[in-house]
């Protein structure tokens, strides 16, 4: 079993940030097949990459601007048994790819997912992790830096990071900035769809993988998809989106994004995971912040209170997004199976 790994770039102001992410790829205690770097229509930052890091693949995004097209392109490049996806401003844990290697002997297993922990403004810099600076915790990851008081681990996916609720084992479906899928995955669902998830917009989009991971379980109702926590990297938050303006932004873009994805699959199995975390996860999150605050801990009122407005957030950009009909695109990707 070889792993490709894609990293998806778009920007010089993250140079640093994608150094660090393939020296931490490079330090991997199983060698990756392949490190396959795809640049959003930035030809100077294609050219640069080029010359900085000649072991890498260095690709232009062949399709439209934004991450599903990159992410396409990685794949159809890639020579690897499976594709990884690791974010350009994310540092992986040196035994990353082998957490992943390890459910790929279950035939069953079409994709493997792991637990991404924040890097919040105080973090070491990603220059001093590229240069050997042991990420926070060492042997027992934590995340780093100092998270805002009223910032809750529920959300923690509108910074990229593993919410409180997930759980290791069988999931819907993984995060895209840490996730592996076998090769077959884009042969079965096709790649992920254009005109959902990042592009170079003003609004913060996701869910490219979400939508991915559901028509992948809906063309292949056998296949399973698996959240492992032991394949741990570390993603950066800057100082902008640790602010509450950045969260109730994201919250209503995620809400856009929902949608979308809606739209595409249906909404069961669109919105299953969405209900169970709004129905169980979040009262209970807000539970303890009260109880925290009683407690002492003022911080817990601001943990409640962002609960709230997050969900309000969210939920009304599920509504205007609904009501858009804006529709994604799918298209087939070629793999190397294909080629």
């Amino acid at each position: 079993m070889n792993i490709s790994v894609v990293i998806c770039a778009y920007t010089e102001r993250r140079w640093e940030d994608v150094h660090a992410a393939v020296a931490s790829v490079r330090a991997q205690s199983r060698p990756p097949e392949e490190i396959v770097l795809v640049v959003d229509h930035n030809p100077d930052l294609r050219t640069r990459l080029s010359a900085s890091l000649p072991d890498a693949v260095v690709v232009e995004n062949a399709e439209g601007r934004g991450l599903s097209g990159g992410k396409n392109t990685g794949v159809a490049v890639a020579r690897g048994d499976v594709v990884a996806f690791l974010d350009d401003d994310a540092v992986a844990a040196p035994g990353w790819l082998d957490a992943f290697a390890g459910h790929y002997d279950d035939p069953r297993v079409m994709g493997v997912g792991g637990r991404t922990l924040a890097l919040w403004p105080g973090s070491p810099s990603s220059e001093r992790l590229r240069l050997g600076h042991p990420p926070p915790g060492g042997d027992d990851p934590t995340e780093g830096g100092r998270r805002p008081g009223w910032f809750p681990e529920e959300f923690d996916w509108t910074v990229g990071c593993t919410y409180r609720g997930m759980t290791p084992g069988p999931i819907r479906n993984l995060m895209g900035g840490n996730a592996s899928f076998r090769r077959e995955a884009f042969t079965v669902a096709g790649g992920f769809a254009g005109g959902i998830g990042r592009d170079h917009g003003r609004r913060p989009l996701g869910c490219e993988e979400t939508e991915f991971c559901i028509r992948l379980r809906q063309a292949a109702p056998k296949a399973e998809l698996i959240y492992d926590d032991a394949a741990v990297i570390w993603h950066r938050v800057p100082d902008e989106r640790a602010r509450f303006a950045y969260f109730r932004e994201r919250c209503y873009a995620e809400g856009l994004s929902k949608a979308l994805v809606t739209r595409s699959v249906g909404a069961q199995d669109g919105l299953a995971s969405e209900r169970a975390h709004a129905l169980r996860t979040l009262p209970r999150g807000a539970v303890r912040g009260l109880r925290e605050a009683a407690c002492g801990d003022l911080g817990g009122l601001g943990r409640a209170a962002a609960i709230t407005v997050g969900l309000a957030w969210t939920a009304w950009g599920y509504a205007v997004g609904s009501a858009s009909g804006i529709r994604a695109t799918h298209r087939p990707v070629p793999t190397g199976a294909d080629r």
